[in-house]
């Protein structure tokens, strides 16, 4: 069992997790990096990364709607937050044996000894044959061949370091761990699936399939975890539809990540989205997310000094970005992902599944 459930002290009304009364409006800076056109109207999943003194944002694209055939993988970099490179395709889907196009979606950066590595999931247009490949570029501008990474999983964040150098990429239901700092071969299965799946795999359906075998009380998917100073590895989990209660479940690994305990229901409220786990200079964990009722909105940032209990919460992000009429399932502040870089903590965000857009509050404002 988790040593102990985090907690955001929420405050309920009428069922659903309300605004608390001392939140706080540090000063945030916005810019977009990437909207959507005509032709790719849908655009999500995004991942921050630093490499060679810069900032890259990585997003899945697509013609229209979520995790549908053709959809593929886009970057834009930038020196100074306002000035962003103009977006480019790094990776085209497949196509299967009867001309469909595969599903490629954006899974995350990793750097390492000067080399920026980017990851993607890729599987088919019913959630088949899932793999995981990255892609390596020196310099920004050329990327090498697709390497596969010899599991089944299509992350929801890229690679994150524990304490001693390990590598964990947090699926839904699995969490592959690798002791290669590059990041590029020796991934290992594990996760909170069933000890009898050995050939589990993790992608966007299949999370609903295991927790209907595992007679699980709700769906859980899209971790992130954090370690603290005791060295215990906490992953949050998004709880989805049955069994929903506006709360995030956790699983912890005493471990470094080589086995994960039975997943529980916390106390930190979250409206049914995604969410990233962080820590600042000053040891302080963070947690960037929706725990509010609504449409992802607003994004806030929720602060701690044990990683357990985060008792201070800041409104990042309360704007209004125009929906297209023929949106699938949007949201005003989607799929945060953070750094922090320079004095600043960045956050890129998904809106409305039509924009990807940066924001910044410097650290000294926290």
């Amino acid at each position: 069992m988790p040593m102990r459930p985090v907690t955001n002290h929420p405050i309920f009304r009428d069922g659903q997790p309300v605004l608390w009364p001392k939140v706080e409006r540090p000063r945030v800076e916005s810019q977009v990096v990437y909207a959507t056109g005509s032709a790719w109207t849908y655009t999500h999943h995004p991942h921050l990364g630093l490499s060679g003194g810069r900032l890259w944002a990585m997003w899945s694209n697509g013609r229209a709607n979520e995790d549908r055939s053709g959809q593929r993988v886009m970057v834009a970099s930038a020196g100074d937050f306002r000035h962003w490179t103009a977006p480019r395709v790094i990776a085209e889907p497949g196509l299967m044996p009867d001309g469909r196009e595969r599903v490629l979606t954006a899974a995350g950066f990793h750097s390492h000894a000067g080399t920026l590595v980017a990851y993607f999931g890729d599987y088919g247009p019913s959630k088949e044959s899932t793999r995981l490949w990255a892609m390596i570029t020196e310099d920004g501008e050329h990327w090498g061949d697709w390497l596969d990474m010899g599991v089944p999983v299509c992350p929801n964040f890229g690679p994150s370091p524990t304490r001693s150098g390990r590598l964990i990429i947090p699926g839904n239901i699995s969490f592959p761990y690798t002791d290669d700092p590059a990041g590029l071969s020796g991934w290992t299965m594990t996760g909170v699936y069933p000890p009898d799946m050995a050939d589990v795999t993790d992608d966007p359906d299949s999370f609903w399939v295991i927790a209907e075998k595992a007679g699980w009380p709700t769906a859980v998917c899209e971790g992130s975890f954090l370690q603290t100073d005791d060295g215990v590895l906490h992953m949050l989990l998004r709880a989805e539809t049955r069994g929903f209660r506006w709360r995030l479940w956790q699983t912890d690994s005493a471990d470094d990540g080589t086995t994960w305990c039975a997943a529980v229901e916390t106390d930190y409220t979250d409206c049914n989205a995604k969410f990233h786990l962080g820590r600042l200079p000053d040891g302080r964990f963070y947690n960037v997310g929706n725990p509010l009722a609504g449409n992802r909105w607003p994004l806030i940032m929720s602060l701690s000094n044990d990683g357990v209990s985060f008792d201070r919460h800041l409104i990042l992000g309360e704007g209004h970005w125009p929906m297209a009429a023929d949106a699938h399932r949007p949201g005003e502040y989607g799929y945060p992902h953070t750094v922090v870089h320079e004095g600043y903590l960045y956050v890129l965000v998904s809106r409305q599944k039509q924009a990807i857009e940066v924001l910044r509050v410097a650290v000294d404002d926290l």
